[in-house]
């Protein structure tokens, strides 16, 4: 069978990328570039030159080439494949280069600054024949998947719950957003709970909220309910001004069933009050190293990765509605917030060949969720 993608046989060579983006993600994903064997380092991106060779030289690799454009780059280097880590609103301008010069692409989350964007980058995947994935990097980590393990164990699970609760001050632009929590923090869990589920959203209703003694100036507290596909509830609370006895960053889970619960903290073993065989689970690696692997591997093999585009619009559709829950007061349908994004996809798109793609899609969920995507 066909995969649903252009694949790039191990060769016994490590895949050549390039970096796109030389800020602060920039940098943890060319340290763990140069830390994996699977790849090689062949160039960076930024508009920013100064910026690009101040990288370079942080790794020791003065002499690496740097450059504006992406797809020039890549192509003087011999590049094989794409990391954009450039900010949200660059993810859409530059992915969509990338796919067009026929090259894969491992993209930061979110997938792009709008569902009607993602929609337009799955399609734009589909025309050129190429693997956009979206680094959700906290799905990979062994306790997640030991949990989900765990939890197959409780019979009929009912109800997932997130508790995320931390106090970071980052200055610049997070104290500034509109919804600082939801946007830049929540897709995490909101993914992670998609993940454990194996269950997609179907509606949320949603709260935000700041306290008084907030430093941020949009809402940094949240709370959203979920309905998910099996009939599943999936709430998240949470806030971004909650100082003492914080959560982990993965925030804490309870994963409630006909027959128990399995409880995890986000940073050790999870436990469950139902005995379980001593079976084995996965290890995926750990955050974007593991991210990393499934990336290439998918490239070399054409198995599907977790983050593939298609699915993980997703992610940011359930972020999208529980804000636009929040803002309206009303419980959200996901599948409506999806048709709205495919009808401004459809107006904004400029490329004749994507626009033609995204109005043969009979159903937008169906053309993101299906088992196979046609070519």
């Amino acid at each position: 069978m066909s995969t649903p993608f252009a694949t790039i046989p191990d060769d016994g060579t490590p895949l050549r990328v390039v970096v796109v983006g030389a800020g602060g993600m920039g940098r943890a994903w060319l340290r763990t570039v140069e830390e994996s064997a699977a790849v090689e380092l062949a160039g960076i991106v930024d508009l920013d030159l100064d910026a690009a060779r101040a990288a370079a030289a942080a790794l020791g690799r003065p002499d690496l080439p740097v450059g504006a454009g992406t797809a020039a780059l890549a192509s003087d280097v011999g590049a094989q494949a794409v990391i954009n880590v450039t900010v949200p609103a660059a993810h859409h301008p530059v992915t969509t280069e990338a796919l067009a010069a026929g090259l894969p692409v491992l993209g930061e989350k979110p997938v792009a600054s709008t569902v009607a964007q993602g929609l337009s980058l799955a399609a734009a995947a589909e025309l050129h024949g190429q693997l956009f994935m979206v680094s959700q990097s906290r799905r990979y980590n062994r306790h997640l998947f030991e949990a989900k393990r765990l939890s197959s164990s409780l019979g009929r699970v009912g109800i997932v719950s997130a508790e995320f609760f931390k106090a970071p001050h980052f200055g610049g632009f997070r104290d500034a957003m509109d919804h600082p929590l939801l946007l830049d923090m929540a897709v995490h869990q909101f993914d992670m709970a998609r993940f454990l589920l194996d269950a997609d959203p179907v509606s949320v209703f949603c709260e935000e909220y700041n306290p008084a003694w907030s430093w941020y100036r949009g809402d940094a507290g949240s709370t959203a309910i979920f309905e998910m596909t099996g009939g599943e509830r999936f709430v998240f609370n949470g806030s971004w001004c909650s100082p003492g006895q914080e959560t982990s960053w993965n925030a804490a889970w309870r994963i409630s069933g006909e027959h128990g619960t399995v409880l995890w903290d986000g940073d050790n073993s999870p436990v469950s009050s139902v005995a379980s065989d001593t079976g084995y689970s996965e290890d995926p690696g750990q955050e974007i190293a593991g991210s990393l692997r499934d990336f290439v591997a998918a490239v070399r093999t054409g198995s599907t990765p977790m983050g593939r585009v298609h699915q993980n619009i997703m992610s940011l559709a359930m972020v999208e509605a529980a804000i636009q829950s929040a803002a309206t007061g009303t419980r959200v349908s996901v599948d409506g917030l999806l048709e709205d994004s495919y009808r401004q996809a459809i107006l904004a798109e400029r490329d004749p060949a994507v626009l033609e793609v995204l109005k043969s899609w009979t159903s937008v969920r169906n053309a993101l969720t299906g088992e196979s995507v046609a070519l």
